[in-house]
C-alpha cells in the first residue's frame, strides 16, 4: 500500500490536534493538583469500610478541592485536599459520618507544601532535554544519518504537544488535573514513542541492504510489514487502560486517560509523523543537493 502518498494528510491531522492543544493552553492553561500547589494531607480513622467515590463526591459538594483519597489501613483513609481552614475540616467530618455510621475520627492532619517544586521542574526539563539529544545521537549513530535522530525527536515532542495540549482542554471540560501521575504517563509517553519509531526505522534500514528502490517505496514497505504488529501491540495496551479508566477508581483514572492518550498518539506518530517527516526531510534534502550540483556546474 502506498502509505506516503497520503503524508500531507497525517500532517493535517496532526497539526489539527496541536493547534486545539495550543489554543487550549493559552487560553486556559493546565488545571494543576496539590502536588504543584500545595494542601493539606489528612487521615480519618472511619466505622466501617467506605465508598472512596462516595467520600470524594460529598468533599468535593462542600466546594472542596480534592485531589484523591487512599486507603492507608483498616478502615483509615488519607485525604489529600486543597488548603483547609478548620471551619471546612469540620464540614469533611460532618458530611461522611453517613458513610462511617456516625463514627470518624481525625488521626492526622498536616499542611504540606508542593512535592513537585520549580527546582524539581527545572531539573526534570533540564534531564529531558539530555535525554532528547543523547536518543538523537544515538539513533543518528546507528542508522549512520543525523535525520533519523532528528525524526524520532520531532515525533516524540508531537506526542508530547498532543498530550499536554488535551489534557489542557479535558482539565477545562471535565477538571482533570495535573499531577505527580501525569508527570508519569508524559514520560512513559516519550519512551513508548521512540520504541515504537525505532521499529519502523529498522524496518526501513533493513530494506535498503535488501532493495534498490527509492526510500518512499521502501518506506510503504516498511509500513505494510510492521503496521499489523504495532497495531496488535497498542491495542492491548489500549484494552487494558480502558479496562482501568472503567472500573480502577477516581484515584487513577485521569493517570489512565493520559496513558490512553500517550499511546493511542505514539501508535499514529510513529508511522504516520516520524515516517512522512523522514520522507519530506530526505526530498528537501535532495532537492538542495542537485541545485547547489547545478549552482556549481554553471
Amino acid at each position: 500500500m502506498s502509505w506516503m502518498k497520503f503524508k500531507m494528510i497525517y500532517f493535517a491531522i496532526s497539526l489539527l490536534f496541536i493547534g486545539i492543544g495550543i489554543y487550549s493552553l493559552t487560553s486556559w492553561g493546565l488545571r494543576v493538583g496539590i502536588d504543584f500547589t500545595g494542601g493539606a494531607l489528612v487521615e480519618y480513622k472511619f466505622g466501617r469500610e467506605i465508598s472512596t467515590e462516595s467520600a470524594l463526591k460529598k468533599t468535593q459538594d462542600l466546594g472542596i478541592k480534592v485531589s484523591s483519597i487512599q486507603e492507608t489501613g483498616d478502615k483509615t483513609y488519607l485525604f489529600k485536599l486543597g488548603s483547609l481552614e478548620s471551619v471546612d475540616r469540620e464540614k469533611i467530618k460532618n458530611a461522611l459520618k453517613e458513610d462511617s455510621e456516625g463514627n470518624i475520627e481525625e488521626i492526622k492532619f498536616e499542611n504540606v507544601g508542593p512535592s513537585v517544586g520549580k527546582d524539581l521542574i527545572k531539573k526534570t526539563t533540564y534531564a529531558i532535554g539530555v535525554a532528547s539529544v543523547g536518543i538523537l545521537l544515538w539513533i543518528a549513530y546507528q542508522f549512520k544519518s543525523i535525520k533519523y535522530g532528528a525524526c524520532a525527536i520531532l515525533a516524540m515532542f508531537h506526542d508530547s504537544l498532543v498530550l499536554i495540549g488535551l489534557f489542557s482542554l479535558l482539565g477545562k471540560v471535565f477538571g482533570a488535573e495535573v499531577d505527580f501521575l501525569f508527570v508519569t504517563a508524559l514520560l512513559t509517553t516519550l519512551s513508548f514513542s521512540v520504541h515504537d519509531t525505532i521499529v519502523v526505522y529498522d524496518r526501513i534500514r533493513e530494506a535498503q541492504k535488501k532493495y534498490s528502490d527509492d526510500l518512499v517505496s521502501l518506506a510503504n514497505k516498511a509500513l505494510s510489514e510492521t503496521m499489523v504488529r504495532s497495531l496488535n501491540n497498542s491495542f492491548t495496551i489500549i484494552f487494558m487502560l480502558v479496562a482501568l479508566i472503567l472500573f480502577g477508581g477516581v484515584t487513577i483514572r485521569w493517570f489512565a486517560v493520559a496513558l490512553l492518550i500517550g499511546t493511542i498518539s505514539g501508535t499514529y506518530s510513529s508511522p504516520f509523523v516520524a515516517v512522512p517527516l523522514l520522507i519530506t526531510w530526505d526530498s528537501l534534502f535532495n532537492k538542495f543537493k542537485n541545485k547547489f550540483r547545478k549552482h556549481r556546474l554553471y
